[in-house]
């Protein structure tokens, strides 16, 4: 299996941010997500398997690095052996100075003080796209980590964290920028995902943007993803084809006290009309069948990955939050798994998924 692109935050691999999907095959026809299968999050497909496990130890460091730094890492499961191999990865900087504020290093190294980035995709040029909390921003970087562009604003939402709020009011919680975001199948559009409500919008609502690569600029297309509750979060968005999208939704407890840990599939098309991304369940987090029965959970405070492996199989993967996450193994920092999930059906993704 190729490697997995992984963004952290710190010295430490502490994998917090959208993988890119693998080159996999998978069927090549877009389905029609209505009839059949319904809508308002009730599971329509079955009860999903555990399909494979690895783990990366807690205390994992790259030699000579610094806390904070933000770094692409590629690493690349061993699904035989249970154990996850860090293959390499950049550092992220801005060293032609297109960050507008100052950075906390004076070498142009980002770092977590920074920019909070949540989410990351990469383009057909090898070049990154990352969704930063604290703006919100999306920043682009080339394949060795170099800022291309100036941070990019989200139009009329801003942060209490801004780095530069110009008189205006915040309109989003603290930590509740873009966490999630997936690349269009065709390439051409971004689609960041809030992880929380913009003020005035109905509680438990988040936005789900489009951002067209090729104008640099936000179209005027906007959908919203309705929570199952409000305290709710996401974790994670993926393109399925052009008109669905697998979106991790999760609580914020850990271990045997986590009661929410959730796949949808998400449709833009809102077929029932109530103004929101239709929701199928594909799996349940916390009721994985186990290989020879029983049950394995994934019972981690933030799981932000989602990957399309192939048609009936997903890649998750979970956010340490080290040294304070503890949902493996109470009072122990949690290692950074990575599972395959396989459906109990195909979700007839679109094959450039898999590019």
């Amino acid at each position: 299996m190729r490697p997995f692109a992984i963004l952290t935050c710190t010295g430490l691999l502490a994998l917090g941010a959208a993988a890119v999907p693998a080159a996999e095959t998978g069927p090549g026809r877009e389905q029609d997500s209505g009839g059949e299968r319904g809508y308002g999050g009730k599971p329509q497909y079955g009860r999903a398997a555990l399909a494979g496990f690895a783990s990366l130890p807690a205390q994992t460091y790259v030699p000579g690095s610094a806390d904070f730094l933000l770094r692409v890492h590629h690493v690349r499961p061993d699904f035989r052996a249970k154990t996850v191999t860090v293959a390499g990865g950049v550092n992220l900087s801005d060293p032609r100075g297109l960050v507008p504020f100052p950075l906390t290093r004076p070498d142009r190294t980002l770092t977590g003080a920074d920019f909070d980035v949540e989410s990351i995709v990469r383009s057909a040029d090898g070049s990154y796209w990352f969704g930063d909390e604290f703006g919100p921003f999306l920043l682009h970087a080339d394949s060795r980590g170099r800022l291309v562009d100036a941070p990019v604003p989200l139009p009329g939402v801003k942060s209490p964290d801004h780095p530069a709020p110009g008189g205006e009011q915040p309109n989003l919680g603290r930590s509740k920028g873009f966490e999630g975001m997936a690349r269009s199948v065709d390439g051409r559009r971004l689609h960041p995902l809030l992880e929380g409500t913009v003020t005035g919008d109905p509680a438990g609502s988040l936005r789900m943007y489009e951002y067209d690569l090729r104008r640099r600029t936000y179209t005027d297309r906007r959908w919203t993803y309705r929570l199952e509750d409000p305290s709710h979060a996401i974790g994670d968005a993926v393109a399925v084809d052009r008109h669905r999208f697998l979106i991790i939704e999760r609580d914020s407890l850990q271990g045997a006290a986590a009661r929410f840990k959730r796949v949808y599939l998400a449709d833009t098309r809102d077929r029932d009309g109530d103004g929101a991304l239709d929701k199928t369940q594909v799996a349940d987090l916390l009721d994985l069948a186990a290989p020879g029965g029983g049950t394995f959970t994934f019972p981690f405070q933030t799981i932000e990955d989602v990957i399309i492996l192939d048609d009936r199989t997903l890649g998750i993967l979970n956010d340490n939050n080290f040294p304070f996450s503890s949902g493996r193994t109470p009072g122990a920092p949690d290692p950074n798994e990575f599972i395959k999930v396989r459906l109990t059906r195909g979700l007839n993704a679109d094959p450039r998924v898999y590019l």
